[in-house]
């Protein structure tokens, strides 16, 4: 099966698994508020305000984050993340989100008890976790907490929860309205689901909105400016340092972080391939640069 990786696509080839239709889309705090009801199964009273693409960076030297839906409510704090391509370090993610939530909003003199509730919901395209020996969960979802080894059921209560959906999982979820959207997120047919539906119906209107589509081609200019950065400054780092393992290291980071294509990234930090495919995950074959083209 042929691995697709970034491709800029046009506003009209947008679903709402595309960066830039998601956020814009969850711009409406009806539907935003709507899908963290249905996917959490909790009440949101008030939202204080909805920040699109959060950006936390507490200290100058700290690698800061830039989360999709950000949302404050008067008791909790929310994080949705839309996840369409492999993330393998998806649980070390969502441990280093959890600690910008918490640096970002407990001001200093305040206590510990002053933080809030916080829930961390990725949305994923395909199951991110694997057993041991690489086989699919095949969940629809995977809800984790903090829990006690020795007391299993001792309330440790730091209010945590993060939640991991898996859209290819969705005809094992029970619960109806959840199935509906996995579905949608999955196949992006809205089906007969009445939210769906209205989510399909936002995204109409934001493609013939000329302010949607100049603030759509202003990201992608900047997305090609972080491109070329972190490939320039990859390259740059493979040519001082001259060690195989910086160049594969540099590559897999330009696919990681940026989604660039693995081929593209291993020739561009002189890489050898195949090691690059081995660090994420992918199979390589010798006709790898042939179907990958």
């Amino acid at each position: 099966m042929k691995k697709q990786f970034y491709r800029r696509k046009s506003v009209d080839e947008l679903t709402f698994t595309d960066d830039g239709m998601f956020q814009a889309v969850m711009r409406d705090p009806a539907l935003c508020a709507e899908l963290v009801e249905r996917l959490l199964h909790i009440k949101v009273s008030h939202i204080e305000y909805p920040e699109i693409e959060k950006k936390i960076a507490p200290y100058f030297s700290s690698k800061g984050v830039r989360m999709d839906v950000y949302l404050k409510d008067s008791d909790k704090i929310i994080d949705v993340e839309m996840q369409s391509y492999p993330q393998p370090a998806l649980p070390l993610r969502t441990r280093y989100y959890q600690s910008m939530i918490d640096a970002d909003n407990l001001l200093k003199g305040h206590d510990y008890e002053d933080l809030k509730a916080s829930y961390i919901v990725f949305i994923c395209t395909d199951d991110p976790f694997r057993d041991e020996r690489g086989k699919k969960y095949g969940l629809p979802c995977y809800t984790l907490t903090t829990k006690c080894h020795e007391v299993q059921d001792m309330n440790f209560n730091d209010k945590i929860t993060k939640v991991i959906y898996n859209a290819s999982g969705y005809e094992k979820e029970a619960d109806a309205r959840i199935r509906d959207f996995l579905r949608f997120v999955y196949t992006n047919d809205p089906s007969e689901d009445d939210f769906s539906v209205r989510l399909t119906k936002r995204m109409e209107n934001l493609k013939k909105s000329e302010n949607f589509r100049e603030a759509y081609a202003t990201m992608g200019i900047r997305e090609m400016d972080i491109r070329r950065e972190a490939l320039a400054e990859g390259m740059e780092m493979g040519r001082t340092q001259g060690a195989e393992e910086r160049s594969i290291e540099n590559a897999v980071i330009a696919v990681k972080e940026f989604n660039i294509d693995p081929m593209l990234a291993a020739e561009k930090m002189n890489a050898p391939l195949e090691k690059v495919m081995e660090r994420l995950g992918l199979a390589y074959t010798e006709s790898t640069n042939t179907n990958m083209a």
